[in-house]
């Protein structure tokens, strides 16, 4: 009998849809690197457009693009990035910005919500042309913003970053401002705008196509046709630099027409979820209903003698007390949840394309089955 199996650890392990492989295994091909290949071209040109920029970039991952964008706005070593402390490109790059590009990131510390105080942006800038310090050449937001339970920048914060960074004078050389849109296209979703209007004044973009948008590999590197030029070059020395890759493009662009529009859907099972939870009223396991914005959840634990590992490991084991009491799928066999955990407070769950009503409803099952029977230990 097989297992129910919900993986719910992270949207990277979405699958390419039916589309995708049908356009992947007819896909027009030539060779990228000597910029021959059609479909390349019209994902990157797509993209770029959707953005409201000039040029686009295809590359192999989301930390590459972090990083090329890096290396582009701090052109010289020894500059500096200003970043959340709990940005992916800090906390989950494993430093590239330093030991490849030659920057030091500086971090502030990020709210709740993901964003980080503008006032201490203003006074992290470094002012003054002194042989001691690094140059603040750049300013990297996160949206969604991950480790916050992909909370959505208000285009409102957007706008006072813009304009403090643009239009207050501040910094000796001409400030970058990137951000880290690897699930942006679920902060449009979200907020029911554009993505071209939460880019708007950012000089360039990095968005992945293999998380909530369910392609198997790439993300788009979008900004100016000068500073994709750039990013194009430093793509080679990082390696890269690929060949007849329009099969890999191929299915970013069915993720662009086909499964953008269908983000919200992911929303709602997000908050299916989260609402499950909530009604239980335990002591020992919550959600904040107020704060779940896109497609992820932060499943907070309050006891002190669980910890967010252990709860995962129990969602991934099937007891026979829970075969007895009806814990199972339609064909009557166990259910296993993935869930993501580490050192932290909480316990993340991701939902994504492949995950529908069916899958939902088994979650709530387990996860209802399982926190019943911590409360029933620790009432």
């Amino acid at each position: 009998m097989s297992v129910n199996i919900v993986d719910l650890r992270s949207d990277t392990v979405s699958l390419p849809t039916p589309e995708m492989r049908e356009r992947m295994a007819a896909a027009v091909v030539g060779d990228d690197v000597y910029g021959e290949d059609p479909t390349v071209a019209e994902l990157q040109e797509k993209t770029a457009a959707i953005f409201g920029k000039e040029a686009g970039l295809f590359v192999p991952s989301g930390t590459m693009g972090n990083l090329l964008a890096v290396m582009v706005h701090c052109n010289r070593r020894g500059s500096e990035a200003i970043v959340g402390d709990l940005s992916h490109i800090f906390l989950y790059e494993q430093g590239g910005a330093a030991h490849l590009a030659g920057v030091q990131l500086a971090t502030i510390r990020n709210q709740q919500d993901g964003t980080f105080s503008l006032e201490e942006l203003r006074h992290k800038i470094r002012q003054y042309e002194d042989c001691h310090e690094p140059v603040t050449s750049l300013v990297v937001v996160e949206n969604t913003h991950n480790i916050c339970g992909g909370k959505v920048m208000p285009l409102s914060y957007l706008d006072e970053l813009v304009a403090l960074v643009r239009d207050s004078g501040l910094g000796i050389v001409r400030i970058g401002l990137h951000m880290d849109g690897a699930r942006v296209f679920n902060a449009a979703a979200a907020l029911g705008v554009s993505v071209e209007r939460i880019a708007r004044g950012f000089d360039s973009v990095s968005v992945c196509l293999s998380k909530s948008l369910s392609a198997p590999v790439g993300s788009v590197l979008v900004g100016s046709k000068a500073f994709i030029a750039e990013a194009h070059r430093l793509r080679k020395a990082l390696g890269g630099g690929m060949r007849q890759v329009g099969i890999l493009a191929a299915a970013g662009l069915v993720a662009l027409e086909q499964v953008v529009p269908l983000l919200a859907k992911d929303h709602e099972h997000t908050l299916r979820i989260a609402k499950s939870i909530d009604q239980l009223r335990s002591p020992n396991v919550t959600v904040d209903l107020a704060t779940v914005q896109s497609n992820i959840l932060l499943v907070q634990i309050k006891q002190p003698k669980l910890t967010a590992n252990q709860f995962a490991e129990r969602l991934a084991v099937i007891e026979p007390d829970e075969l007895a009491a009806g814990v199972t799928g339609k064909n009557g066999a166990g259910i296993v949840v993935k869930a993501s955990a580490r050192n932290w407070e909480f316990m993340r769950l991701v939902f994504y394309h492949q995950v529908d009503d069916e899958l939902v409803e088994l979650a709530i099952k387990k996860l209802t089955y399982v926190i019943k029977q911590y409360d029933a230990r620790w009432p």
